[in-house]
């Protein structure tokens, strides 16, 4: 038999909380084409590789993981957000590299700039910077 405990001895220090996101895994058919991509927008690599089944890039203490999966590609899911610290940089950065974002960068109502472009899997990515 479970005892059960009121909701008024739990407090804000003992009520577990949401802190972070530590990665997100993305897959793909094509790994040496996805780890291209991630490239040349600038993820810094970490593990794995064009030739492996699993890579993984770090950044600001998160990761974009990438595993080879016969599903890929998708179709739409939602997207993934990162704050970056140069949006029209990166922007023209993809554009150097051939790449095509959906939109150019522009200003949103919510406070940010950002941009959309979609990896070779589907996967719709936004590079966002907080407006001053």
């Amino acid at each position: 038999m479970h005892a059960s405990i009121p909701s008024s001895s739990f407090d804000a220090q003992t009520e577990p909380r949401i802190e972070s996101l530590s990665a997100i895994t993305l897959a793909t058919r094509d790994m040496p084409r996805a780890v291209a991509f991630y490239d040349a927008l600038g993820f810094p690599m970490k593990y794995g590789g064009p030739q492996e089944a699993f890579t993984s890039f770090a950044f600001g203490g998160a990761y974009l993981n990438l595993i080879v999966d016969t599903r890929a590609p998708v179709n739409w899911w939602g997207r993934v957000i990162f704050y970056v610290s140069d949006v029209d940089a990166l922007y023209r950065k993809a554009l150097a590299a051939s790449l095509r974002p959906s939109l150019e960068p522009s200003d949103a109502p919510w406070g940010e700039r950002y941009f959309h472009i979609t990896d070779p899997d589907g996967h719709e990515l936004s590079f966002a910077r907080p407006l001053r």
